[in-house]
């Protein structure tokens, strides 16, 4: 039976008093596996942003740097709110590291397309001409 001392010489079966700690820690790695699958997913659920959706993309972008424009016009750079003059300093040392490096400018739908523009025209200004415009699929 399990719980049992069965080395014990006397009659009186007496309990194993140490806790089996094996089922908490399958329990803890299951919550972190959920929690590795489901992190990435909420992401674009904080920023609260609606992208466009089109029939066609390839998904094969390698992302140095993020900007996306919120709703409400303001700037984010990978998930900080910016001004003008951050995202500009931001590029340019990201040019500075890597002269192949690249911008993913994702916007609200509901975002004037001016400001998007705007923020595109910057990262052009300190010489980042490499950028892709984030997506999602048409189902």
């Amino acid at each position: 039976m399990a719980g049992l001392d069965l080395n014990s010489d006397s009659e009186e079966s007496s309990f194993v008093s140490a806790i089996n700690i094996t089922p908490f820690v399958d329990v803890v790695l299951v919550l972190l596996v959920i929690f590795m699958i489901t992190a990435p997913m909420l992401v674009k659920d904080v920023l609260e942003l609606k992208l466009p959706k089109t029939a066609t993309g390839d998904g094969q972008v390698v992302q140095t740097l993020g900007v996306a424009v919120n709703r409400e016009g303001n700037i984010l750079l990978n998930g900080q709110i910016t001004d003008e003059e951050g995202l500009k300093k931001a590029a340019q040392e990201t040019l500075a590291k890597n002269p192949e490096a690249q911008a993913i400018v994702a916007a609200d739908v509901e975002v004037a397309y001016g400001k998007v523009v705007k923020v595109i025209d910057l990262l052009k200004q300190v010489g980042l001409n490499r950028f892709a415009v984030q997506i999602e699929r048409e189902k």
